[in-house]
């Protein structure tokens, strides 16, 4: 069995785990990359349409440039609407697919049999995926601290924020690793200064292809204490199985649910505004209009599409925004 396996989004990693098989998030390895850029046009030369979301784009070069990842999870219902299309050009170049499905409704016993399914795929039973979500609950609760350091205390920056807790995707392929960094981040952290920004801000949305949007927003005067997705990832609840973990976890069910959570935490972390990231050429970019008309509080949309710098007209949109807030 192949010891490495690709994941398109976040999945129920205990089962990989579980099985000793290391999970990696095709996505951080795309965007983390020296020239995601060019894995981008990468993919476009291969017969990838202008018009489709980069993260796609960037994961199907990843995977054909990693010749030791020949299994992907694909998540086929509750992420991307174009992952059908990526597994076929993936299947195309010998990668074998494991699907995996949330199910629209938050159906337990449907997520269950998902949960089952790809349990059988790597040959491992309950007794050993209960027993690792027993160790992942304390490598997320240290995630939790950092979390609220970020908006409690703030000592944590929102860069540092959306970065530990997006990567609990796959805790960097290495949970024992992740979780002494972690702590060490943890205890710097607690004796860091308090950081004076004064506008306080939350991120919704899928996390940023642009590479310096956190910076910029600081260097502006206000910073992110709330990252909805990339804490998502990190299974922010206290559950006793992942059946019910993996059903609390907003991300891949419908944006009613996703609002509930952000209308708490943005009561709980005293919001001024929010963000609403959407990546171009994403059906989830309709969802603003419902964001709009739901969320009590000045919500700004700004749309991203290929991995570089935030553009001059970004930026004054940002520029007014922050000032009103101000």
């Amino acid at each position: 069995m192949d010891n490495r396996v690709g994941i398109t989004t976040t999945v129920p990693i205990e089962v990989v785990y579980a099985a000793g098989v290391t999970p990696v998030d095709l996505n951080n390895v795309f965007i983390t990359a020296d020239n995601p850029q060019d894995m981008v046009e990468e993919a476009e030369l291969a017969g990838y349409p202008r018009n489709i979301c980069a993260w796609i784009k960037g994961i199907y070069t990843t995977v054909v440039r990693n010749s030791d990842i020949r299994r992907v999870i694909a998540v086929t219902q509750g992420d991307c609407s174009n992952t059908h299309a990526l597994m076929e050009t993936l299947h195309l170049e010998g990668v074998d697919i494991i699907p995996f499905a949330y199910p629209f409704d938050r159906d337990r016993d449907m997520l269950k049999l998902q949960i089952e399914k790809l349990m059988q795929a790597f040959g491992v039973g309950w007794d050993e995926v209960n027993k690792t979500k027993k160790t992942f609950d304390k490598v997320r609760a240290i995630i939790r601290q950092i979390d609220e350091l970020t908006w409690q205390e703030n000592r944590v920056r929102g860069f540092d924020n959306h970065l530990w807790q997006v990567s609990c995707s796959d805790f960097n392929g290495d949970p024992g690793k992740f979780a002494a960094e972690a702590a060490a981040f943890l205890d710097r952290a607690r004796n860091a200064p308090a950081i004076g920004i004064p506008v306080r801000l939350g991120y919704i949305g899928v996390p940023p292809i642009m590479t310096d949007l956190y910076d910029y927003l600081e260097s502006k005067g206000a910073r992110v204490v709330f990252n909805e997705t990339q804490r998502q990832f990190s299974m922010p609840f206290d559950t006793d199985n992942i059946v019910e973990q993996y059903s609390l976890y907003t991300y891949p069910y419908d944006i009613f649910r996703r609002l509930e959570d952000i209308a708490r935490e943005k009561e709980r972390r005293g919001l001024h505004g929010i963000i609403h990231y959407a990546q171009s050429f994403c059906y989830r970019q309709i969802q603003d209009l419902i964001i709009r008309r739901q969320l009590k509080v000045p919500v700004l949309t700004i749309e991203g599409d290929r991995p570089l710098y935030l553009d001059a007209r970004t930026k004054m949109r940002i520029d007014a925004f922050i000032e009103m807030l101000k």
